[in-house]
């Protein structure tokens, strides 16, 4: 069963573009991990402080397998540290969703 990781971030407003310069990075280091990114989007018109990222897998087992090479990948602990030092990301959340086909 393919799932899709929908991830909502609330961010600070006043801190779009470090957000965008993070999400721009995960461009490149989602893909080499072994995730189908969807996208990244942010806060255009209307609320200010939502973005979303969207990836997907084959199964969960295979989200698993992503997760642990994501956490050996150096760039992607960088990036990690980035949105840490930077505090621009003030909640995250996570749902895991199936299409309807």
């Amino acid at each position: 069963m393919a799932l899709t990781v929908f991830i909502r971030y609330h961010i600070d407003p006043f801190k779009r573009a470090a957000f965008e310069a993070y999400a721009r990075r995960w461009l490149e280091i989602i893909p080499k991990c072994g995730g189908d990114l969807v996208g990244y989007w942010l806060p255009h018109e209307g609320t200010n402080n939502i973005a979303w990222g969207l990836i997907s897998f084959p199964s969960l087992a295979d989200y698993e397998a992503y997760r642990a090479r994501l956490r050996g990948d150096g760039e992607g602990q960088a990036n990690f540290r980035f949105a840490e030092d930077q505090r621009f990301i003030l909640a995250e959340e996570r749902a895991f969703l199936r299409q309807v086909a």
